[in-house]
């Protein structure tokens, strides 16, 4: 783009009124633009010319959820007008940016973030991200709703009667889930559910019916709920209705009335006030002085009056619940003011989710497994290795978990990495994205070390230290050890030690069991019983080394009725 051209490319909802489109378009000077294609849309990033008393331009990289992206880069453009800095605005899904704050990956740290939800600003804080704030200011809002098929809606009384969550949870409709380990609109749909049961000695049970009748489909998020709709050309079983944004509703119902997409969606409001997308806008620790007194410009802009128009184009609503424009004769949401509910404290979001973890039995699982020489043994009748049977399990187990658990695969044996007797082979993440990446012929290859022995006891205390430090509401945190021997290590932590260490890290409210599972003759069953107990783990064991296939997969199959009397 040649230097002076003049440019104002941006993405405007189809909403906006003229009178803030005049507010906030602005000419700028340019020496280079680039233009990004993006999940939420495109998004302009425009180097803007210093004017001519700066010494120097500052750039503020700003992280932005895809549901606001092109409106904040609209309205970042204008600040930056005539001024000594400019704003690099990136749409970036929130999970990826908690992610990389967390556990740097080479990913530029951004300056400012506003993610779709303070929940995530909260979960990247306990996960190691020191210099993100644990809440920041809103600059919009989008009520958690029931998106439901038209069809669906009508069997409940729509439109003449506005159907109830309690109408819709007891209905024979297919429903789907975003899992609350992972989305914000899970979580609160988890809050809302409760809400909606009546008080008494009954909302127990109540509450963990509801939640299995949510658990069947639960998939990663919103989207993937989405392609599941009727009519959008899944193979998988079909969903008729499932938690959502009301923003998502209403940009899905805007190109089901220009498209050939299936009928429109309801949206069905909480009993209650439960915690919305809130958007907060946050500075991190890492932005200089001018990026932050930046930063506070920007803000400031957001928030004002044409700020909120632009962002109202976008389908969201202001901070404090009112939709600004468009929508008030549409039966398919409601338009009028929304209540807002905070976040609840960790202590109580904690006990939402483990229950959750409990009925739904997506996992986070640290696999150990041991390849120390003994496990080069023939096993007799097989004419397979020890270490050949375990990996064998280890990777038909992978599609024993839900889609929505997370893994990760070390394996120990002294010394295997310089002092340590431990190396990660498989890094957490999904299942479903490990099976789609060949985990399974990775844990399939592994091989024995000829002379190593059994690192037992440090691989054990450094596996769950790190799964503690990492525990994830929401889920089933396991650390599941697979050997065929005992502790060989002289100069590794001991026994007591050991235990010492696993007692110290117990936190009630936060379960991390060992399941331990030993093959062949050389366990001592005794010391992995110890060590189990020590977390409120259990221990299987499988003499018989070609039986570890079947005494794993049972050992699986427990942590699917992890409470008294479910089935």
């Amino acid at each position: 783009m040649p230097c002076g051209f003049r440019s104002s490319l941006y993405r405007v909802g189809r909403h906006e009124p003229a009178a803030g489109r005049r507010g906030i378009r602005t000419t700028i000077v340019v020496t280079a633009a680039v233009l990004v294609a993006a999940a939420g849309g495109w998004v302009t990033v425009a180097r803007v010319t210093a004017s001519a008393g700066c010494a120097q331009e500052d750039v503020v990289r700003v992280a932005v959820a895809p549901d606001l992206a092109a409106a904040v880069d609209r309205i970042a453009h204008g600040v930056a007008a005539g001024q000594c800095f400019r704003f690099e605005v990136e749409d970036r899904d929130p999970a990826a940016v908690a992610s990389s704050l967390a556990v740097a990956d080479g990913t530029r740290r951004p300056d400012v973030w506003i993610p779709d939800s303070t929940l995530r600003l909260r979960r990247a804080k306990a996960a190691g991200a020191a210099d993100v704030p644990v809440s920041g200011s809103s600059v919009a809002n989008s009520p958690v709703v029931f998106a439901m098929t038209e069809d669906t809606a009508k069997s409940l009384g729509w439109p003449g009667k506005t159907p109830a969550w309690q109408d819709l949870l007891d209905s024979p409709v297919s429903l789907g889930m975003p899992d609350p380990g992972s989305d914000p609109v899970g979580v609160s749909t988890l809050l809302g559910v409760a809400k909606a049961l009546p008080p008494g000695p009954a909302a127990a049970p109540a509450f963990a019916a509801a939640m299995r009748r949510l658990a069947p489909i639960t998939l990663p998020g919103v989207d993937d709920l989405y392609a599941r709709l009727p009519g959008a050309g899944s193979s998988k079983q079909a969903v008729s209705a499932f938690p959502a944004s009301e923003t998502s509703v209403l940009r899905y119902n805007e190109r089901a009335g220009v498209t050939a997409t299936p009928a429109q969606l309801v949206a069905v409001y909480p009993p209650q006030a439960v915690p919305s997308l809130d958007y907060p806008f946050a500075v991190l620790g890492n932005a200089g002085r001018a990026q932050q007194d930046a930063a506070a410009k920007l803000l400031t802009a957001l928030l004002g009056a044409d700020g909120q128009a632009v962002l109202a184009g976008v389908d969201v609503r202001t901070p404090d619940g009112r939709m600004l424009f468009g929508h008030t004769g549409d039966t398919h949401v409601a338009a009028g003011p929304q209540a807002l509910s905070p976040l609840p404290s960790e202590d109580a979001l904690d006990q939402v989710l483990n229950q959750w973890a409990k009925v739904n039995t997506s996992s986070r699982a640290r696999v150990l497994i041991d390849i120390s020489g003994s496990m080069n043994a023939i096993v007799p009748g097989t004419g397979r290795t020890r270490m050949a049977l375990t990996a064998e399990a280890a990777a038909r187990a992978l599609d024993l978990f839900k889609p929505t658990s997370e893994s990760s695969t070390w394996v120990f044996s002294t010394n295997l990495d310089g002092d340590h007797d431990y190396r990660e082979v498989l890094p957490m993440s999904p299942v479903s994205v490990q099976l789609a990446t060949g985990a399974a012929q990775k844990l399939r290859d592994l091989r024995a070390t000829p002379n190593g022995q059994t690192g037992l006891y440090d691989t054990v205390l450094a596996a769950y230290q790190q799964a503690r430090a990492d525990w994830t509401a929401g889920r089933l945190n396991l650390v599941i050890l697979m050997t065929d021997g005992r502790n060989e290590d002289p100069h590794g932590v001991t026994r007591e030690q050991l235990l010492d260490g696993l007692n110290a890290l117990q936190d009630p409210r936060r379960p991390l069991p060992v399941i331990a599972i030993g093959m062949g003759p050389d366990i001592d069953a005794g010391d992995l019983g110890a060590i189990t107990a020590a977390t409120g783990g259990k221990t299987f064991v499988a003499p018989d080394p070609a039986k570890i296939a079947d005494v794993f997969y049972g050992a699986l199959a427990g942590l699917s009725c992890p409470t008294p009397g479910c089935t």
